[in-house]
């Protein structure tokens, strides 16, 4: 088909809208338990990819290229918001270096697990690699993000979707069947059951209401996303540049981060609705980055890319074993700080409320420290997967 059904670029914008808006309304009115394993963000990206390769909507447009320069800067601020450092650290203890340690293997296991499949990819699926990294450490805004600055292909960016979909069905339940070997971890690792009732007296203390949302909120946050996506930009350009990895788009991205994250150490951080609409914002990309990629070779090369994943899934677990043996941390935390790497914000809950409902606020925590390192630690990550290429 030569010509699109769709090329208006604000028709364009409606349909991947649209497409977002009706998974979330019918995983919210079925309750089916599809969802449980194909959670609507894989719809989200997979229907905008079959739309565009089958001439519904254009598969060039403009409106792509706007997304990428006005809706990322803005969904990164408005998320990084919700970070608090400070009461982080004070209320996970050394639960937080395992979750660094996680990060660690993450980016240890992606060149690892890359050089062993390269041989199955195409030359700039690196760049997937880097992209799945961002989630695997922050979430999907930050696998949205990187693969923004590093210029990802859409199939690319398909390839690490399916990957972190399929991974997170077999390891979402380990780290839930990981509460029975308590006893045996907790041996392992020499914890004391007096550092997780210390813990769960902090968790108590966490809870933060911000008030309901109101009009004058999302000006604010608009505001503030707008002037952080001007200003990174414009400063982007000024900066040092060493192609492939560290261009004007990668420093624009680490610097939306940055500025980001210093908006949540002021008064700003306490603005009602942020979450919720950095989460909107986030489903609209991808569905964007589904619109853009194309199908072609993507069967072949899934195979070799969750095959790469899975084996680097098993690096990140084993530095997390590695870290709960260190700092003799307790099988909850070490799950749930695992469970805050590679699902982020949407998995630790789940995994925190089955190993100990007073860890949620602390689980919560973990995703949000991810979401703040998460650009950061996956460039290195694509770095390192470009140098084994």
């Amino acid at each position: 088909m030569n010509e699109a059904f769709i090329t208006d670029p604000v028709g364009i914008l409606a349909i991947l809208s649209g497409v977002a808006a009706f998974f979330f309304f019918l995983e919210k009115q079925t309750k089916w338990k599809l969802f449980n394993y194909f959670p609507p963000l894989l719809f989200i990206y997979s229907i905008p990819l079959i739309f565009s390769n089958t001439g519904v909507i254009a598969g060039k447009s403009e409106v792509y290229g706007w997304m990428g320069d006005v809706i990322l800067p803005l969904f990164l601020t408005v998320m990084l918001l919700d970070v608090d450092v400070r009461r982080a650290f004070k209320t996970m203890g050394k639960g937080i270096f395992v979750m660094f340690f996680g990060t660690l293997g993450v980016i240890i296991g992606a060149p690892v697990a890359y050089f062993l499949v390269k041989g199955g990819l195409g030359p700039e699926t690196w760049k997937g690699f880097g992209a799945l990294a961002g989630s695997w450490i922050g979430g999907t805004g930050n696998m949205a993000a990187v693969s923004e600055g590093l210029k990802t292909s859409g199939r690319d960016f398909g390839l690490a979707v399916l990957a972190d979909n399929l991974v997170y069905i077999v390891w979402l339940p380990i780290m839930l069947g990981s509460k029975n070997l308590a006893k045996w971890f907790h041996k392992f690792t020499g914890v004391s059951d007096q550092r997780l009732k210390q813990m769960e007296v902090e968790a108590k203390a966490m809870s933060v209401d911000k008030g309901k949302m109101e009009m004058r909120h999302i000006l604010y946050l608009l505001f503030l996303g707008l002037l952080n996506a001007w200003i990174s930009s414009y400063l982007s350009d000024f900066l040092p540049k060493i192609p492939p990895v560290l261009t004007a788009g990668t420093w624009r991205i680490l610097l939306v981060t940055t500025i980001g994250i210093s908006f949540s150490f002021t008064p700003a951080k306490r603005i009602p609705g942020s979450h919720a609409l950095a989460m909107a914002l986030v489903y609209l990309f991808v569905a964007n980055m589904g619109a853009r990629a194309e199908v072609a070779g993507l069967a072949q090369m899934a195979v070799w890319f969750v095959g790469g994943a899975f084996l680097w899934i098993f690096i990140h677990g084993a530095f997390c074993l590695l870290g709960a043996k260190l700092f003799r941390v307790d099988v909850h935390t070490a799950a749930i700080a695992s469970a805050a790497n590679i699902g982020g914000a949407a998995s630790a809950p789940v995994v925190a409320a089955y190993h100990n409902e007073f860890l949620v606020p602390v689980s919560i925590l973990m995703a949000l420290i991810g979401y703040a390192i998460g650009n950061y630690c996956a460039f290195v990550a694509a770095w390192l997967c470009y140098l084994v290429r």
